[in-house]
């Protein structure tokens, strides 16, 4: 459960009424998308407010009209969805700058330059970003954002979400190792065991992550692993 100090308030306003509760901000984004099943659990205080500030309960006639419950679970979530959050300027530029941070690490992990064939520097996406006036929801799920923040920076730089096909070869005595991280990888759309008992396989992974796959295929093979980009 989250302290009255750390919570921040989510609000409904409906049929002329408003609806407050006093939630953890690091989970809203999950209870949003539907990972939290026990919402109560990350209240600072299991009630629903009319004035979360001055401490003044919603009456329950009111909520029972509006949310067809007196469910506090039930109406936390409906407020989470349906209604909005409420931020200080202090909570908002720091949920506003760790959303973003996200959003630019995933884009130069996950896209690339086709012109160069190469993934773009954090600070040319962050700059692409604020030119294209690029609004973060600190609220949302960073995936559905990074699609909308490359279709933004597109006229703007030359990007691409390519998925491309890695094939490699682990020494037979660092299989054991490696196998299981290397599944982690990618998508390892296709693997053999070859007599001497190495292992030969094709990983399938964003294209701005190929520097990555190459240095982690090292590491677990101290320098070994061969590695090849398939047309």
């Amino acid at each position: 459960m989250v302290s009255l100090d750390e919570a921040i308030i989510a609000r409904l306003t409906s049929h002329g009424e408003t609806f407050e509760i006093l939630v953890d901000p690091d989970q809203v984004e999950k209870i949003r998308a539907g990972k939290v099943q026990d919402v109560t659990e990350h209240l600072a205080i299991d009630a629903v407010f009319r004035d979360a500030k001055e401490g003044e309960h919603a009456s329950e006639d009111k909520i029972e009209k509006v949310f067809g419950t007196s469910d506090v679970n039930d109406i936390a979530l409906r407020i989470l969805k349906d209604g909005d959050i409420q931020l200080t300027t202090e909570q908002r530029r720091k949920y506003l700058d760790e959303k973003k941070k996200k959003i630019v690490t995933a884009i130069v992990r996950e896209a690339w330059n086709p012109q160069t064939k190469t993934p773009h520097p954090p600070a040319r996406i962050e700059r692409a970003l604020e030119e294209a006036k690029f609004r973060v929801d600190p609220f949302r799920p960073v995936d559905p954002q990074v699609k909308e923040a490359i279709q933004a920076i597109k006229p703007l730089l030359p990007i691409s979400m390519e998925q491309v096909q890695v094939a490699f070869k682990i020494p037979a005595v660092y299989t054991g190792k490696a196998y299981g991280e290397v599944r982690n990888l990618g998508e390892l759309v296709r693997e053999s065991w070859e007599p001497d008992g190495s292992l030969i396989g094709v990983l399938k992974i964003p294209a701005g992550m190929q520097g990555d796959i190459f240095d982690e295929l090292n590491r677990l093979t101290k320098g070994e692993a061969e590695t090849k980009v398939l047309k």
